[in-house]
């Protein structure tokens, strides 16, 4: 399929210049507040867990500030773990799933855990509902050194200090409708590449590490948020979005070559959670449970196994 059918910035097979990213942004609406959604229930867990700010995004005339939410009577001696949501910021479930899961279910973990909760990574995008941040630049792309993604490098340094601290990193994310529909053909027409359909997987799956997979560990997280929603099978092909599958709902990923967000510590335990938003089978409070149930089942496995 031609991406100028489906994306009308830019000349098909020609990668876009700043005129092009330019007139994109310039389409770009706001739908959501950041304010309304997310820093509200921040504010109101600020009774019961610590909140760092540990960054702002100055996108003129815009700026918006980056919390973190951490265990109260934070321990030298016990593990470290790390949830983070809305690396993209359409991805909706993944900011509400971590704040659900501070809310309801974090205060469980005190005395066992050091949490650290970075819920909203991308606030500009969450706003917008879009996948990139406005220099149209994918922050999960972007989690490496000298990063050009602004909300990638606040991560990097909140969590510099602790990198070989943690145990576990879940990092939480959906595949949605429109990443077929709209933000493939957009990378395709921002790379001036043709762009190839993969489908999209109906169900929840996760992303190991291939460098360093953890299969018992993806296995107890699959099973727990079976209870909730339904697995994602393999297509035709014994895959998912194009990688194979490794066991029922697993594929694998170079996390940290990649410049993925799951890559960012050296946790032994980490993975990528998708949610499918758009299935006939699964409401909002669902994708919502089910990012919930998989934090909790990543922390129970690691803390159960150690490191």
């Amino acid at each position: 399929m031609n991406p100028s059918t489906i994306h009308s910035i830019g000349t098909p097979g020609q990668p876009w210049g700043q005129a092009e990213k330019t007139l994109w942004l310039s389409r770009q609406a706001r739908k959501r507040s950041y304010e309304t959604d997310v820093l509200s229930v921040v504010d109101h867990l600020r009774d019961r867990f610590d909140v760092v700010e540990y960054g702002r995004l100055d996108y003129a005339p815009e700026s918006f500030p980056l919390f973190a939410i951490r265990s109260r009577g934070w321990r030298e001696d016990l593990p470290y773990a790390l949830v983070t949501g809305g690396v993209h910021g359409y991805e909706t479930s993944g900011v509400h799933g971590a704040l659900q899961f501070v809310d309801m279910h974090a205060a469980d973990y005190a005395g066992r855990v050091n949490l650290l909760i970075a819920p909203c990574i991308s606030p500009w995008a969450y706003e917008r509902i879009h996948r990139w941040n406005p220099l149209a630049i994918d922050p999960n792309r972007s989690f490496r050194e000298n990063s050009p993604a602004p909300e990638s490098a606040a991560l990097l340094k909140l969590i510099a200090p602790l990198r070989d601290r943690f145990l576990v990193h879940v990092d939480l994310h959906e595949t949605t409708d429109s990443d077929e529909s709209e933000f493939r053909p957009a990378l395709a027409a921002r790379d001036g590449k043709p762009f190839e359909p993969e489908g999209i997987p109906d169900g929840f799956y996760l992303v190991d590490d291939s460098e360093r997979p953890q299969p018992a560990f993806q296995k107890a997280i699959i099973e727990a948020v079976a209870k909730v929603t339904h697995i994602a099978p393999a297509d035709a092909k014994g895959e998912i979005i194009g990688s194979r599958v490794t066991s029922p709902g697993v594929i694998e990923y170079a996390l940290k070559k990649l410049g993925l967000c799951a890559g960012v510590t050296n946790a032994a335990y980490k993975t990528t959670t998708e949610v499918y938003p758009d299935s006939p089978r699964a409401t909002p409070e669902q994708c919502n449970a089910a990012q919930v149930a998989a934090v909790r089942a990543a922390l129970d496995y690691a803390l159960a196994h150690g490191g």
